[in-house]
């Protein structure tokens, strides 16, 4: 970040918006924004405490198990109608509208198929990752050079051996970017789920301080749920580009 020609060091601009909400919750202008101090203050307090661990710990399994879900289906599905035109034709079209359409208006459905419970969280954050991740690994493997596939057929390379050693390290670099974005949009399913589902987890606790007007606690689970999807979607975007080379040697 530059400013009149100066280098910023890094993450100045957040250090800038801090500065803004500190001030702004010091000048009362309204309840709903307390100063950041306060906030930092409050989950100092909270974050040792056993309701915090548990819903951290509940949420924590219902985004593994959601996002890992999503990955290991996404990802061959993605694949495979990337070489398959029969199959992308069947698929395509409720990709893009399962993609684009509000999936919370689905979870009273997966509520009345899969009942209040943890089943239903994860299924709700499975579907609100799965498909872009089949969309870019969709998109990866149509990139690829098709001279690397007949070269495979030609020393004998079984369609299995293809897939694993041919497809997936090809379209590897749009695979990550999809799960980095499945990833940011589990986080949206994981939070709805416990919200609309069955009262666990952090949305149990955003429910407790939004109805008790506790804001500072709000925003102190907030920036811990925000935090923890900014570093989880860092990795994966420094994995993007330590993998990167294989978009050119496609």
């Amino acid at each position: 970040m530059k400013l009149f020609g100066y280098q910023l060091p890094g993450m100045s601009s957040l250090i800038l918006w801090g500065l803004v909400w500190e001030v702004v919750g010091r000048l009362g202008v309204t309840f709903f924004i307390p100063p950041l101090s306060e906030v930092f203050q409050t989950l100092y307090s909270v974050i040792g405490t056993p309701a915090f661990q548990k819903a951290l710990s509940e949420t924590a399994y219902a985004f593994t198990m959601g996002v890992i879900s999503a990955i290991v289906i996404g990802v061959p599905v993605g694949i495979l109608m990337g070489k398959n035109r029969l199959l992308d034709e069947l698929l395509l079209p409720w990709v893009n509208i399962f993609l684009s359409a509000p999936l919370t208006a689905l979870v009273p459905v997966l509520m009345v198929l899969f009942g209040f419970g943890m089943k239903a969280i994860i299924i709700t954050t499975t579907l609100f990752a799965i498909w872009i991740i089949i969309l870019n690994s969709r998109a990866g493997v149509m990139q690829i050079n098709r001279s690397l596939v007949e070269m495979a057929h030609s020393f004998g390379a079984s369609p299995i051996d293809a897939f694993v050693k041919v497809y997936f390290w090809a379209a590897l670099p749009e695979i990550l970017g999809g799960v980095r974005i499945g990833v940011i949009r589990a986080v949206k399913g994981v939070i709805i789920g416990q919200l609309l589902i069955s009262i666990v987890g952090f949305g149990a606790l955003f429910e407790l301080y939004s109805a008790n007007f506790l804001m500072a606690h709000f925003w102190a689970v907030l920036i811990v749920l925000f935090a923890l999807a900014f570093a989880i979607s860092e990795f994966l975007a420094y994995l993007e580009r330590r993998v990167a080379y294989y978009a050119a040697k496609r």
